[in-house]
């Protein structure tokens, strides 16, 4: 044995009892992870509590996303909420104009903040696409900000957020309004694509997102709308992030348009690969002669978790429903365990391992569509998911449980793996 082998062989020695001296534990094994979590009432009532719940929820989940060093910077935080049409009535008085029964629809942008050349080129190919799909623009309204809040890098990049009120001047159901407004918004995607801080944060007649680089117990006090008592919603999705596998940025805090998400998605590359495939022969009744619109579906520099989001709204804008996309998207591991469930579930498996390919890796997601909410695990559970029902009806689902305090004499039921929820 040569001097170098003998090293190698003592350096190995050392290692395994250094090791065996702290029993299971690997510090090369540590991994950080996201919060993640929703709140929603299970009759579809929209109330002033569910907002604050979310909001409790946020401050709660402090320790689950990264910190820059200036102590105020933090890897993104965000909530997703039901748009409070009585708000946002007031907000189009504002402009001038006297709101009808028409579907009114919000879109929360980011603007390039120094670049006055840019804002207003972005404006205009906003108007432009809402105009060009036959819809009314009521006005643009600047969002209340209180920057106090911010660490110095996290204002540094701060965009302007600026929100676009829309009416549904052509009647279509809502189902349809959705379905334009996110062909409108890929449109604008893509017309303004290379524009350094332009960003859709949502485009919706049934959800607003509120989101940025603040730290979880900030979003509230950054966006002020969030503290006003018209402010009610029946759910709100919220998440704290820890950035892994791409930089904190703005644009990239959670939620996205439809999901939150706390893991990685393993199979991200594969899982890529195969859209642009299925993206070639792509056909849908639903989106007709603007099915070219939409594509490519998942945009460059993408996150995993917002890769996740981009199929996810796409599949339910095709028109299926988000409790059967989440269990396309990333279903059960039930191959092994034929015999252990129903014959019609084993059918609806390998149907939907016909469409799509699984989004394997850990995940715990919290998803609303406007319509369904679910809450769901990845298909080993190796993300946690606890939920709580109380007896008046309010369903809280989290990666831990205590999010949202809840008197033990309250609770109706407790814990388990993902549920789904709709309401009509």
């Amino acid at each position: 044995m040569t001097k170098f082998d003998q090293k190698w062989v003592e350096s190995q020695q050392a290692l395994r009892a250094k090791l065996n001296d702290k029993g299971m534990y690997r510090e090369a094994e540590e991994h950080a992870a996201c919060g993640v979590g929703l709140v929603v009432t299970s009759d579809g009532v929209p109330k002033r509590e569910v907002v604050e719940n979310g909001i409790k929820a946020l401050s709660a989940i402090w320790h689950r996303g990264a910190v820059d060093a200036d102590g105020k910077t933090g890897d993104g935080a965000g909530i997703l909420l039901q748009i409070p049409v009585k708000f946002f009535q007031d907000q189009v008085r504002r402009t001038g104009h006297e709101p009808g029964d028409d579907l009114l629809a919000v879109g929360m942008i980011f603007l390039p903040r120094t670049n006055f050349g840019a804002q207003e080129s972005c404006r205009t190919i906003v108007e432009t696409e809402v105009l060009r799909m036959g819809y009314y623009i009521y006005g643009w309204r600047h969002v209340p900000v209180d920057v106090s809040c911010l660490g110095e890098k996290a204002n540094a990049t701060r965009p302007e957020v600026e929100q676009i009120l829309i009416s549904n001047t052509k009647g279509v159901d809502e189902e349809v309004f959705e379905r334009e407004l996110y062909i409108i918004r890929r449109r604008i995607e893509k017309a303004a694509a290379g524009i350094n801080g332009f960003y859709v944060c949502s485009l919706s007649c049934r959800s607003v997102i509120y989101k940025g680089m603040m730290l979880a117990e900030q979003v509230s006090v950054f966006y002020p709308d969030l503290q006003d008592e018209r402010f009610i919603s029946s759910y709100a999705v919220y998440h704290q992030r820890y950035s892994t596998n791409t930089f904190p940025q703005w644009w990239l805090a959670q939620p996205f348009r439809m999901l939150a998400h706390n893991g990685e998605i393993n199979t991200l590359k594969g899982n890529l690969n195969w859209m642009k495939s299925h993206e070639i022969r792509m056909a849908s009744a639903a989106f007709g002669d603007m099915a070219e619109d939409i594509k490519p579906i998942v945009a460059d520099g993408s996150s995993d978790s917002a890769a996740l989001d981009s199929v996810f709204e796409m599949m339910v804008r095709a028109g299926r429903s988000a409790p059967m996309v989440k269990t396309m998207l990333v279903p059960e591991s039930w191959s092994n365990m034929a015999t252990a469930i129903p014959k019609p579930w084993q059918d609806m498996y390998a149907y939907c391992n016909s469409v799509m390919e699984p989004w394997d890796g850990p995940a715990a997601l919290a998803i609303t569509d406007g319509r369904w909410v679910v809450a769901g695990l990845d298909r080993n559970g190796l993300r946690p998911m606890r939920y709580v029902i109380t007896n008046d009806g309010m369903v809280i689902a989290g990666s831990e449980a205590g999010m949202v305090p809840v008197k033990t004499s309250c609770i109706k039921a407790h814990s388990g793996r993902g549920r789904c929820w709709r309401w009509i």
